[in-house]
């Protein structure tokens, strides 16, 4: 008897690598900022897909090889939750990654990392140094060109800030002195903040309206009283 041939063994992806998001508050930080931050901006778009800390695998059939940017977006692939990203299923690469620096990652995140990024097609590479203590610059960007990734130029003002523009994403990166990274859209002004500061922002702007309609009511039944008035004396 002809027995049929056993099923291959699917292979499995694992969601986790079993590291830690962040070694630290500071990176921690800056890796949901971003992350939200993003999320938020491109909240109408159905065709980008934000995320970070999650396992990209860009060699079908070989687990073994991956990499989890810190934050990353992708523009023209599905918006919805992934345990992973699969880069022969999506047939997009990120075209942004944004990487956090920290005591054991920012030797790799300048070495390693960036050789694969540029292999994998990353857009726009960039590297941010929360705490100023690994990299040459706390704010730094790449762009990928046919000769690899090139540095891209950045406006220092008076007061140390690096500001940073981003074709890829159409904003800015801003980093001041003693202050976190922050996206700024210089179509509009207004700097993305984290949801935090969002959520402050609501209620700064309820408390504003509720105080102008408290206003005009006011001055709206203090006109009706004048009518009233008015009308008694000619009467």
């Amino acid at each position: 008897m002809i027995r049929p041939a056993p099923a291959a063994v699917p292979i499995h992806y694992p969601s986790s690598d079993g590291k830690p998001m962040a070694e630290n508050d500071a990176q921690r930080n800056a890796i949901m900022y971003g992350i939200g931050a993003l999320i938020r901006h491109f909240r109408d778009r159905r065709d980008v897909y934000v995320s970070g800390d999650l396992l990209i695998y860009y060699e079908e059939g070989n687990p073994r090889v991956s990499i989890a940017p810190d934050v990353f977006v992708v523009f023209g692939v599905e918006k919805r939750e992934r345990f992973n990203y699969k880069l022969w299923e999506e047939r997009r690469a990120p075209a942004f990654v944004l990487e956090v620096a920290s005591p054991s990652t920012w030797r790799d995140d300048v070495g390693p990392k960036r050789s694969v990024y540029a292999r994998l097609g990353v857009r726009e590479y960039w590297q941010y140094d929360p705490l100023g203590e690994h990299l040459p610059a706390r704010l730094q960007g790449e762009r990928l060109t046919r000769s690899g990734y090139v540095r891209q130029p950045v406006l220092t003002a008076a007061d140390g800030t690096r500001t940073l523009r981003s074709e890829t994403l159409g904003l800015e990166l801003r980093a001041a002195p003693g202050r976190e990274m922050r996206f700024r859209d210089p179509a509009t002004g207004r700097v993305l903040g984290s949801h935090a500061e969002e959520a402050e922002g609501r209620l700064e702007e309820a408390a504003a309206r509720m105080a102008a309609e408290t206003r005009a009511a006011a001055a709206e039944a203090r006109v009706a009283e004048l009518e009233a008035l008015l009308r008694e004396r000619s009467g």
